[in-house]
C-alpha cells in the first residue's frame, strides 16, 4: 500500500507541473495576443491585412463542412476545384501583384524608375519568392496528397504532421499576397485579391478535408485539421502587410515575392497533382474559369 502511494505522488507532482507548465504558456500566448491586438489597432492597414486574411481562413473552413454530411469526392471533381484553385491564383499574381509591383518599381526614385528597371526588380523578385518557398519545400518534411513524403526526416514525423506542414507551405504564399496587397494597392484592389483568395479557399478547404478522410483520417479530425489549415492565411498576411508597410521601398519587392511563391505552390503543387489522375481537361478548364473569375473580379473592382 505505501508502495502505490509512493508511486501515484510523483505521478501526481507530474501532472501538476505539467498543468503548471500549460497555465504559464497560455497566460504567455494571452499576453503575446493581448500586446498584438493593440499594436494592430494602431496601423489600419496591417488590420485591414488581418481581416483578409481571417476572411479567406474562414472560406477554408467553411469549404470543410460538407464532409460532414457527404462521403468523398470524385477524383474528377477534385481535379477541377484543384484547376479552378490554380487559374485563381495565376490571375491574382497577373492582375493583383506582377503589375501593381511593377507600377509602384517604376514609380519610385530610389533606382530611377522606367520601365527595365521596374521589371527588373520585380523579376528578381518573383524569383526569390520561388526560390524561398523551393528552400523551405526541401528543407521542410511534408507529404503531398498523392504524391507521398518529401522532405529531410520525414519518417521520423507522423502522418498527421506531414500533411499539416505540407497544406501551411500552402497557404502562407496566400496570406503573404493579401498582407502585401493591402500594404500597396489602392482598396477596391486589395480587397478583390483577398475575394478571390477566399473564392478560391472553399473548394480548397474541401479537397483539404476530403484528402484527410480518404487517408484514413476520422471524418471529425479531417474536417477540424482541414478548419485549421487557413489559420496560417491571417498569419502571413499581417506579416506581409508589417514588412511592407516598413517601407515603400519594399513594396514592389513584396509584391514580386508574394506573386513569386504563389507562382511556385501553383506550378509544383496544384497543377501536378489535378493532372496525376487523367483528368487534364477538367483541370484545365477548372483553371481557365478561375482565371477568368479572378480576372473580372480585379479588372472590375480595381
Amino acid at each position: 500500500m505505501e508502495d502505490l502511494q509512493t508511486t501515484a505522488l510523483p505521478r501526481r507532482n507530474r501532472a501538476l507541473r505539467e498543468w503548471l507548465g500549460l497555465g504559464i504558456v497560455g497566460a504567455g500566448v494571452l499576453v503575446l495576443v493581448a500586446q498584438f491586438w493593440h499594436d494592430v489597432q494602431g496601423n489600419p492597414v496591417v488590420l485591414e491585412a488581418l481581416i483578409g486574411g481571417s476572411v479567406a481562413a474562414l472560406a477554408t473552413a467553411l469549404g470543410t463542412l460538407p464532409v460532414l454530411f457527404a462521403q468523398r469526392l470524385s477524383d474528377r471533381v477534385q481535379d477541377t476545384l484543384f484547376g479552378f484553385g490554380a487559374g485563381v491564383m495565376l490571375a491574382a499574381c497577373a492582375f493583383s501583384l506582377v503589375i501593381p509591383g511593377i507600377a509602384a518599381a517604376k514609380a519610385g526614385t530610389a533606382f530611377g524608375g522606367g520601365p527595365w528597371v521596374g521589371g527588373g526588380i520585380v523579376g528578381i523578385a518573383i524569383l526569390l519568392g520561388g526560390l524561398a518557398l523551393l528552400l523551405m519545400e526541401r528543407v521542410l518534411p511534408h507529404e503531398h496528397f498523392i504524391k507521398g513524403r518529401e522532405g529531410h526526416s520525414a519518417q521520423k514525423l507522423r502522418r498527421t504532421w506531414l500533411f499539416v506542414i505540407a497544406i501551411a507551405l500552402h497557404n502562407l504564399p496566400e496570406g503573404l499576397a493579401i498582407g502585401v496587397g493591402y500594404a500597396g494597392n489602392e482598396g477596391l484592389r486589395a480587397d478583390a485579391l483577398a475575394m478571390g483568395i477566399a473564392i478560391q479557399d472553399v473548394p480548397e478547404g474541401l479537397v483539404v478535408a476530403v484528402a484527410l478522410l480518404a487517408a484514413g483520417y476520422k471524418r471529425s479530425f479531417a474536417v477540424t485539421l482541414g478548419m485549421a489549415s487557413g489559420l496560417i492565411e491571417p498569419v502571413g498576411a499581417v506579416l506581409g502587410a508589417a514588412v511592407v508597410g516598413y517601407s515603400a521601398a519594399l513594396l514592389p519587392w513584396g509584391l514580386g515575392f508574394a506573386a513569386g511563391a504563389m507562382l511556385f505552390v501553383i506550378s509544383h503543387e496544384i497543377i501536378p497533382e489535378s493532372h496525376r489522375k487523367g483528368h487534364e481537361a477538367c483541370a484545365t478548364g477548372g483553371l481557365m474559369v478561375g482565371f477568368v473569375l479572378m480576372m473580372l473580379l480585379d479588372t472590375a473592382l480595381g
